[in-house]
């Protein structure tokens, strides 16, 4: 008997397990958005996620969005930027995305609140807070969150912000895992509580297809999925 593994099937698997975990944590079912994370896949790949009623893509650098963008012009698609973002890249990230969810500092702020006065657009933004001990991994200190809201929404009016991103340890120690989703959580909450003017901190962004599960019960309003979608990843 032969296996269904096509995307269609994948992504109805991870929306039952999504669903599952927000039972699980007393959520309601379909407040969780799916993010597919296109990166290394080609145009062909993210068609067949389009076909499927995809509007939104998570990619890691500008110069594959900017790749994208030119094959797949006849798409309404919009092109969510979730890699570090070098402060030299800021321009093109302002010309072809519609949302940046790797916020992590001043300088990239202000280069792409100035990209952004050039090009006559505003800009969605997270901002990304490091819960993770790994040296690897790139993120605000939480500390330092609420002072960098307050400067953002000052010093930049072409960055709407609308909440927070992370990404945990990479470990088999779930507790770990779960800590990780569980301090951008608090975090989130004691920012709202202090009622930062110009700043919306509904959604957080965390989770991948190795713990969105646990994210989802952590809070998680937004997965970002790659393999458990388009299939294992070949790096050159």
């Amino acid at each position: 008997m032969s296996i269904d593994d096509s995307m269609s099937t994948r992504v109805a698997q991870l929306r039952a397990r999504i669903d599952a975990a927000c039972i699980r944590s007393g959520r309601s079912v379909g407040s969780v958005t799916l993010l597919p994370v296109s990166k290394t896949f080609g145009p062909d790949a993210v068609r067949e996620a389009a076909a499927l009623g995809f509007t939104r893509f998570g990619e890691n650098k500008t110069q594959e969005i900017r790749q994208k963008v030119d094959a797949l012009a006849d798409l309404q698609v919009q092109w969510v930027m979730i890699g570090h973002l070098q402060t030299n890249k800021a321009k093109d990230a302002a010309r072809d995305a519609t949302e940046v969810q790797s916020l992590d500092r001043l300088d990239l702020a202000h280069a792409l609140q100035r990209r952004l006065q050039a090009e006559g657009r505003t800009l969605d933004v997270l901002v990304q807070i490091k819960t993770s001990p790994e040296p690897s991994k790139h993120g605000l200190p939480p500390e330092e969150a609420a002072d960098f809201l307050r400067t953002v929404v000052r010093e930049c009016p072409a960055l709407r912000v609308k909440g927070l991103m992370t990404m945990a340890i990479q470990s088999d120690d779930t507790q770990a895992v779960r800590g990780c989703f569980c301090a951008l959580r608090e975090l989130r909450d004691r920012l709202k509580s202090e009622a930062i003017a110009g700043v919306e901190l509904d959604r957080l962004s965390m989770g991948m297809s190795a713990d969105f599960e646990i994210a989802v019960e952590e809070g998680a309003t937004e997965v970002r999925i790659g393999s458990a979608i388009f299939g294992a990843r070949h790096y050159l």
